[in-house]
């Protein structure tokens, strides 16, 4: 039977009372500039300072574009349609959006696989660290998680392309995701949930598993170290490790529900989208003596700097 598929989509975004809608255009307003402005002074930091040529801090910049860029998938169209009395999106900017929204999402992700690793290697295995965690292994691994994120990606569009949209056009969402737009589909989609269920919220799960499990081995090898070494330690580890639990807990509860009940919670995505992007440059600078350092040497002028320190930053 042919069907004839939907041209344009209706976001339902998340309130629908004009005042709350009003009021959060700004709060979410105000949250975006404060995640670009964030993450951009990371970034400028990294590539402005020596931190760029240690591999934590290589990944850490790929991690703030990360964030700006995912977030951006979202946050304009959001904050727009909070404003609009129509919140359409057209079927290949729908298309578009839950494309680039899991390519920077899932590269993310595997960044922050990275980074777990990474300080396993440097606490763990310290005497082979410059070997295993060389420059050529490091863009390697930046490349591989680009790959990999690009083909998890295009996965979802290509099962999503894929289904006859013919009845109802409203998303119950404030952005196009896979799971709102199987429930739309006029087919039976109940095997595609089984398939997004095992490839996107088992696969979240056992990253934060395997995760937990290194930082729990981590701990455990920091027992033998001198006190100096461990807080120096647990000061980057703890940053990781709060990073990961906000971003990958909402997106366990949000990917990885049972078949009968799919649950798109739009509250627990926007910790993954607005709040884990916004808390990341705070996480990252005030518990990190080293990019606190890298921030008053590159942001502050070097004449001021030398003359008046305590009137620098």
């Amino acid at each position: 039977m042919e069907y004839e598929n939907a041209t344009e989509f209706i976001l339902l975004g998340l309130f629908s009372n004009k005042d709350v809608k009003a009021t959060c255009s700004v709060l979410f307003s105000l949250c975006y500039l404060a995640i670009l402005s964030g993450n951009l002074v990371i970034l400028l930091t990294i590539k402005g300072s020596h931190l760029h040529q240690q591999p934590m801090y290589f990944f850490l910049s790929y991690l703030s574009l990360m964030d700006m860029c995912f977030t951006s998938t979202v946050a304009p169209k959001l904050i727009i349609d909070l404003l609009a009395r129509w919140n359409t999106i057209s079927y290949s900017g729908c298309m578009a959006q839950m494309f680039y929204a899991h390519f920077f999402g899932a590269t993310e992700i595997f960044i922050l696989v990275i980074m777990g690793y990474d300080r396993y290697v440097a606490i763990c295995r310290p005497l082979h660290y410059t070997v295993i965690m060389s420059k050529h292994v490091c863009y390697v691994l930046v490349m591989a998680s680009i790959i990999g994120a690009f083909l998890h990606s295009l996965m979802h569009v290509l099962i999503i392309i894929k289904l006859p949209f013919c009845g109802p056009n409203q998303i119950d969402h404030y952005f196009c995701d896979v799971f709102p737009l199987l429930k739309l589909a006029c087919t039976d989609t109940r095997l595609l949930f089984i398939t997004i269920i095992t490839t996107t919220g088992v696969l979240s799960i056992l990253t934060f598993v395997a995760l937990v499990i290194s930082y729990i081995i981590i701990l455990s090898t920091l027992r033998t170290r001198s006190s100096e070494g461990r807080r120096k330690a647990l000061s980057t580890c703890g940053s990781h490790i709060t990073v990961v639990f906000l971003f990958f807990l909402p997106l366990i509860f949000t990917y990885a529900p049972t078949v009968e009940s799919t649950s798109d919670d739009k509250v627990l995505a926007l910790f993954y989208t607005m709040i884990a992007p916004l808390f990341n440059p705070l996480i990252y600078t005030l518990r990190n003596a080293d990019m606190k350092k890298a921030m008053r040497k590159v942001w502050c002028r070097d004449k001021l700097s030398e003359r008046h320190p305590s009137l620098c930053c």
